[in-house]
């Protein structure tokens, strides 16, 4: 484990950013370079988070009772399963995430009953995800399902081929099925720059990308109004936040259909 504190982790940074308290003093160090140094940069956690619920919410609303969350870092104030029980109270959940210091405290606050699973397990991989036996214990690809992937595409490399995961997914999924994607998208002032640097350099891969590279990456899906936009301006529940559009243009998302 050693190893892991020696540098920061994208899910303890994320949960420290939101106010987690699992986290090492690396993590801390690097929330608080994007707090104090780049102020209003936190925003790209904040507003990512907020529409990972919504688009889960969403899912549930369209009677979603089967999701696999890809790369679902340590456990929040509201988590997934949550969001999608108060419309699906029998909902089947599937936690994926690489990190063992998130499956070790997930599996302990996210995995309540039977039906919720935790995984260690690398989005890369999608074919070991599938085969994993509480995949296909809980998720049944007859039927539809949601696969959230926030943020998560942004920490696979090019030469890994991201289209290539979701198309994995996409194509084993039923009709009806709703895929969401968040992704950092370039910027071109200084701030969006030293950002994406500092992350980058801090996590030691990852890609962020422009808007026709991350729109390819909904392939053949549907994508669902109000297509590929700043996550605080995905189906936001509130008015949007005053004099932050500089950061929340950093981080987009949208949700999309198999038809």
């Amino acid at each position: 484990m050693r190893a892991r504190q020696s540098r920061p982790s994208v899910a303890r940074v994320y949960s420290y950013v939101l106010g987690g308290r699992d986290n090492y003093g690396v993590d801390k160090d690097l929330g608080d370079y994007f707090t104090g140094d780049l102020p209003g940069s936190e925003l790209l956690a904040i507003t990512n988070r907020e529409a990972v619920l919504r688009a889960a919410r969403a899912m549930a609303s369209e009677g979603i009772r089967q999701v696999i969350d890809m790369g679902c870092g340590l456990p929040a104030a509201v988590n997934v399963h949550e969001v999608v029980r108060a419309e699906q109270p029998d909902a089947r959940i599937v936690y994926i995430d690489d990190d063992p210091f998130v499956a070790a405290h997930g599996r302990a606050l996210l995995a309540v009953d039977e039906n919720i699973v935790l995984l260690e397990a690398d989005v890369r991989d999608p074919a070991s995800i599938h085969k994993h036996p509480d995949v296909q214990r809980l998720i049944n690809f007859d039927e539809p399902v949601g696969i959230l992937f926030a943020v998560t595409l942004s920490f696979v490399n090019d030469d890994e081929d991201p289209a290539s995961v979701v198309r994995y997914w996409s194509d084993l999924a039923a009709p009806g099925s709703l895929f969401y994607i968040a992704h950092f998208q370039k910027g071109s002032d200084r701030e969006a720059q030293e950002t994406e640097r500092k992350i980058l350099e801090a996590f030691g891969r990852g890609t962020w990308r422009n808007h026709e590279e991350i729109r390819s990456y909904f392939g053949d899906l549907e994508l669902l109004e109000p297509g590929l936009v700043p996550c605080a301006d995905w189906r936001p529940d509130t008015e949007p936040r005053p004099n932050v559009e500089q950061w929340t243009k950093l981080i987009v998302g949208g949700l999309a259909r198999k038809q």
